[in-house]
């Protein structure tokens, strides 16, 4: 019988990630012999981020999976904010989600830093 488990959304890494810097930080690595598919993540401020951004993607690329977002919404700590891709075009179009093959570095990327040190990204994925 498959192992379910990944064959389903889950956590995949929770990871502080600073934003007092800009700077990539390792999020998860994919495991060999696996590939993954990445939901979503959760960014849990450990501070106000207001003029931050932040992306997610392969290393090298790190807006592959999420392009650049201003966290001007995150104004407060322990305020949380969902980072997903979105339709680029009309409603109608199908979002693109991404696909790394095993042994990819999946890393955020933080720009226009002024936020805390102290804050948690929690990475969500299919793995198969």
């Amino acid at each position: 019988m498959p192992d379910l488990k990944e064959k389903s959304v889950s956590l995949l890494s929770a990871t502080t990630v600073s934003l007092a810097a800009d700077a990539d930080t390792t999020l998860y690595t994919v495991p060999v012999g696996k590939r993954c598919i990445l939901s979503h993540a959760i960014l849990v401020a450990g501070a106000d981020a207001v003029t931050s951004d932040i992306s997610i993607g392969q290393n090298g690329a790190e807006t592959d999976f999420v392009g650049a977002i201003d966290l001007g919404n995150v104004d407060a700590q322990y305020d949380a904010c969902r980072l997903a891709p979105v339709p680029v075009a009309a409603a109608a179009s199908a979002v693109k989600e991404k696909s790394y093959a095993a042994g990819t570095v999946i890393e955020a990327k933080v720009t226009n830093q002024a936020g805390s040190a102290n804050n948690t990204l929690y990475l969500y994925g299919t793995l198969y």
